[in-house]
């Protein structure tokens, strides 16, 4: 029954996050951002945040200082939104993911066609 809590509060985590970057911050160094997921811990202390950032390496480097700076802002408008005892820390990584598989797809591709 945790477990399917768990998944439940990460899902929800996920779905608010998408909405406050797309619609609430307005810091112009902030590109394209997908997020692919969130894994939060058992106890709803820390949500690791996924993202797959569309751009050059400078352009996602610049979108991840800018999250980072807004890391208060988004706890704290997750925390109004959704109604836990404590709002989780929000730790941010890229997902390489995406890119690894274009990659793959592009090579497969390339072979196919030297055949």
């Amino acid at each position: 029954m945790a477990n399917v809590r768990i998944g439940r509060v990460g899902e929800q985590i996920k779905k608010e996050i998408s909405q406050l970057i797309q619609y609430d911050l307005k810091d112009p160094r902030i590109g394209f951002v997908t997020i692919t997921g969130v894994e939060v811990t058992g106890d709803f202390s820390q949500a690791t945040i996924y993202l797959s950032i569309m751009g050059q390496e400078d352009e996602v480097k610049e979108s991840i200082k800018a999250l980072e700076k807004a890391k208060g802002f988004l706890r704290s408008e997750l925390g109004k939104r959704i109604r836990l005892r404590h709002t989780p820390e929000l730790i941010f990584k890229v997902d390489q993911s995406i890119a690894y598989g274009s990659k793959i797809e592009k090579l497969l591709q390339d072979i196919k066609e030297e055949r």
